[in-house]
């Protein structure tokens, strides 16, 4: 198979391209990256491109499955604006790509929570991402809600400190639903579901991630 992946360079996309590279079902990887990355693998093919205008790299989205992990934080990206051209913009500008090529296969990250009728900013523009992907109509489409992720080596303060919280709670027997997810088990998850190759409409629970599957009528 050939895998194409947005967000290659995120803690969950790290994990997942080297997870891909490895697995002898993948005989390319393509990822889309706005700045060269220092990564050799035969099986690898890396396009440095322009989010901002998909016309250019838009003919590059082929494959037999396009996994899409890219997302940043309000702190990083600067504003809500910013933020919502990343995590929104870019995401789906991929997704669209993808069905105009003929890919089959879509898997998205999301978010726990995510609802496009939230008044929650992020919640709402994770789960407005969710309809317009679902809105292609891919052949099967996989969308994973994970909760906390827990990422090596991260340097954020706030998302470091409510995992130890969590986690010293989940040794008293609290808050079990909300245990942070390794990024690498979400990889592993990722590239499970793509090697099902038939779903009905469906919301599946792998541990604490919540997915929801579905096959197109079309």
């Amino acid at each position: 198979m050939k895998a194409l992946v947005i967000g290659a360079t995120g803690a969950t996309g790290k994990d997942l391209v080297n997870q891909l590279l490895n697995d002898k079902d993948f005989e390319e990887v393509d990822i889309f990256v706005r700045k060269p990355v220092n990564i050799q693998n035969d099986k690898l093919k890396v396009h440095v491109v322009n989010f901002e205008n998909p016309a250019s790299w838009r003919d590059l989205v082929k494959g037999d499955v396009a996994f899409s992990c890219l997302g940043t934080t309000l702190k990083d990206a600067g504003s809500k604006e910013a933020q919502r051209k990343v995590d929104f913009n870019y995401q789906y500008e991929f997704a669209k790509a993808a069905k105009e090529n003929e890919v089959e296969d879509y898997i998205l990250v999301s978010a726990y929570g995510a609802n496009p009728k939230s008044k929650i900013f992020y919640s709402k523009m994770k789960g407005e991402l969710e309809e317009a992907v679902k809105g292609l109509h891919f052949n099967k489409i996989t969308i994973f809600k994970p909760g906390m992720l827990e990422r090596k080596d991260s340097e954020r303060v706030g998302e470091v400190l409510g995992s130890r919280i969590i986690k010293f709670a989940n040794k008293l027997g609290l808050l079990e639903s909300q245990t942070p997810l390794p990024t690498d088990v979400l990889a592993k998850a990722m590239i499970k579901s793509s090697k099902i190759k038939s779903y009905g409409y469906s919301s599946i629970k792998l541990g604490n991630i919540f997915c929801f599957a579905e096959k197109s009528n079309e």
